[in-house]
């Protein structure tokens, strides 16, 4: 029997940072700033997008489409075979950096693998455009804001996803 070679990559002092959202699907959710209503959605997803430093719209690209079409909505059987592409639902967009906290020295957490914010925001509206460019009502939080998120989970039905 003829062997072959495992296909492998060998990167030597290379850090690759991903993007990275954190999808809730819920019945209805909303994001307040100061006190005042900015957004909400009815049934859908709430969607917390984490940018990092090497992050580019092929990223975005990416999990913007991923989300589309991520089923995690049940037919009429029970199953998760539907997505929000599918079934018309909104999308709530919030920014969260803290998705890229290091945790495992220390107490404090490392932002370090964050991106800047000016790109980070710069992706995170590309984001939100590239849903929009599917015909998805999409709402979107405040960049750099300190939000009060509200939501009804449906489910619970969370799911964690990146680039690359």
């Amino acid at each position: 029997m003829k062997k072959f070679p495992i296909p492998h990559v060998i990167i030597r002092n290379c850090i690759i940072f991903i993007m990275r959202v954190v999808v809730q699907r819920v019945r209805n959710a909303e994001v307040s700033v100061g006190g005042k209503l900015i957004s909400r959605i009815g049934k859908g997803a709430l969607i917390f997008l984490g940018v990092g430093k090497s992050d580019t719209t092929q990223d975005a690209d990416y999990l913007a489409d991923k989300v589309l079409r991520l089923r995690m909505f049940e037919d009429e059987a029970g199953k998760m075979n539907l997505s929000l592409f599918n079934i018309g639902a909104e999308a709530l967009v919030v920014s969260q950096f803290t998705l890229y906290g290091d945790c495992r020295k220390g107490r404090r957490p490392s932002f370090d693998k964050a991106a800047a914010p000016q790109e980070a925001e710069r992706l995170y509206s590309y984001f939100i455009n590239c849903m929009r460019g599917y015909g998805v009502k999409v709402e979107e939080g405040r960049f750099r804001a300190m939000m009060d998120v509200s939501l009804v989970n449906d489910g619970p039905v969370t799911f964690i996803l990146e680039s690359r």
